[in-house]
């Protein structure tokens, strides 16, 4: 493997324009932000910005040219204009220096430094930024993602309701500090199964006519607390042990306070970089641009078009050798006798299992004990609802405030039975369960038991009625997510689904298309 010397990264996706030198180590690193007079970014303005800039900003690093033997810039996914100004600056940096360019994924830039700055391995990686809220985890050469907003970026959530106040762009440190001296309000909570939704929550908190400092406080409390719930789900999915938090978002003490106490409850290790390394930054870009070089990923000009809506699971990561896995071998269903969850403790007793939902320190203790109520009488009436309209679920016995008796269901998990005719068997039962009317709400492949041929729908936790399209696709979305993460036989496992959940659902065809549109949608709104 040849080795590279001095790499220059320019990133400029949104309001940051910042280029860094990367050798073994970082070597020079300047930024310019765009500030906006008023209101949110502006596509168009912000590239004007990078342009009349970006002389500036890459003199202040480039002070030895004839050193550099690579250009890296962040290809996308981003603000159209701001990503073609970049890309523009890179070209030509190559071509008068006679280097190679490199196109890097700016999400993967953020996963990549924060491993380097930190040294974890194999984590969970909580990326919060301004346009992006992901949950993602590595396998068979790719990051996959398992759950992310469906609306819009917790870092854009913040600032949409720090512009309703009148409060300065970015709003993350404002409301940050004005949520010191506030006291809790109930707002929206809205998860799903791993995946979020933030639009709901700004709008209850834009119009609530409390105190500021309370909206702040609650706004916050509410925010951080899907965000570190759906990580929870991930490392509970996995089994794995390492946290990695990363995007501007991330430098927010309150959410780094909240990820520590959920990790320290799970003996796992939460690994947060320097400041310098957690929003937007050329290091990055210069980093994971060397470590692309270094594995062959030289990007021609000709193909070095900008693309915004660039997945960090489009990008085959050719650097890392390692393959950690689907997850942590774990203990066969029918072997179990305690399971820790994303939310509960559940015993397995010979006949019955009792699920016991668990306070989370981490989370406001009034938002704490009102999703603990709400989602354990859900569950014991919607179990109770799908099985009276013959929907394979396990059989309720008592409930109490936090508590669940019921059934225990001996068979495999869906996670541990990935093929075809399993696959096929819960989509002829997911499709059962959306003809009465109820979504799952957390449609992985770990709540459900193929048994006797049959598949089982368990941990109705986040479940609702609802005859809305969107919720069906949502519900298959999170499945889709799950296993694409988890296995390199997505396609054929998901054709196999799609067979069986068109057999018992008229509407399959619409519900399957709105999926589709749920996966296309934009992070940059």
């Amino acid at each position: 493997m040849p080795v590279f010397g001095q790499i220059l990264g320019i990133e400029g996706t949104a309001w940051n324009l910042s280029a860094a030198v990367f050798d073994n180590d970082l070597v020079s690193l300047f930024s310019k932000p765009y500030r906006p007079p008023a209101g949110g970014i502006h596509p168009r303005e912000a590239a004007q910005h990078h342009a009349s800039e970006m002389k500036e900003v890459i003199s202040r690093v480039l002070t030895d040219p004839g050193s550099i033997t690579g250009v890296a810039f962040s290809q996308g996914p981003g603000l159209g204009p701001c990503l073609r100004t970049v890309a523009t600056a890179a070209r030509s940096l190559a071509l008068a220096l006679n280097v190679p360019l490199v196109g890097v994924n700016h999400c993967v830039a953020h996963v990549e430094i924060g491993r380097f700055a930190t040294g974890c391995h194999d984590p969970i990686v909580l990326y919060a930024s301004g346009a992006n809220t992901q949950v993602i985890g590595y396998l068979n050469r790719r990051y996959r993602i398992f759950g992310e907003t469906l609306d819009i970026g917790i870092g854009n959530a913040l600032d949409k309701f720090a512009r309703s106040r009148g409060l300065p762009h970015p709003g993350g440190p404002a409301i940050e500090d004005l949520a010191k001296g506030g006291e809790y309000i109930d707002l929206p909570y809205t998860v799903k199964g791993m995946d979020l939704a933030f639009s709901g929550l700004v709008s209850a908190a834009r119009d609530s006519r409390a105190g500021i400092a309370d909206v702040c406080y609650s706004l916050q409390e509410t925010a951080f607390a899907m965000c570190v719930e759906v990580t929870e789900r991930a490392l509970a999915h996995t089994g794995k042990d390492e946290v990695l938090l990363v995007g501007g978002v991330g430098a927010n003490s309150r959410l780094q306070e909240m990820l520590a106490t959920m990790c320290e409850d799970r003996e796992a290790t939460l690994s947060v970089p320097e400041t310098k390394y957690l929003g937007d930054n050329g290091a990055m870009i210069a980093y994971t641009g060397r470590i692309m070089l270094e594995s062959g990923g030289v990007l021609p000009i000709e193909q070095s078009q900008v693309d915004p809506s660039f997945r960090s699971d489009q990008v085959v990561v050719t650097w890392r050798n390692d393959d950690p896995g689907l997850w942590t071998k774990q203990e066969p269903l029918n072997e179990m006798t305690h399971a820790m969850g994303a939310e509960a403790v559940v015993t397995l007793g010979p006949e019955d299992v009792e699920k016991r939902r668990i306070s989370k320190r981490y989370r406001q203790k009034e938002l704490d004990a009102r999703l603990i109520a709400e989602r354990t009488r859900a569950e014991a009436r919607l179990i109770a609802t799908a099985r009276k309209y013959g929907v394979p679920t396990p059989v309720i016995r008592d409930v109490t405030g936090d508590t669940l008796v019921m059934e225990r269901i001996s068979g495999i998990l869906l996670r541990d039975a990935l093929s075809e005719d399993p696959l096929r068997q819960a989509g002829r039962t997911v499709g059962r369960l959306h003809t009465t009317g109820i979504v799952h709400g957390d449609l992985t492949t770990s709540n459900m038991v193929l048994r006797d041929g049959t598949v089982v729908l368990i941990d109705f936790g986040l479940s609702a009625v609802s005859p809305e399209l969107e919720a069906r696709g949502v519900d298959l979305h999170v499945l889709f997510q799950t296993l694409e993460s988890t296995t390199d036989r997505f396609p054929v496992l998901k054709e196999a689904f799609i067979e069986g959940y068109s057999e018992t659902f008229d509407g399959a065809m619409d519900v399957l298309q709105r999926e589709q549109e749920i996966e296309k949608r934009g992070r940059y709104l």
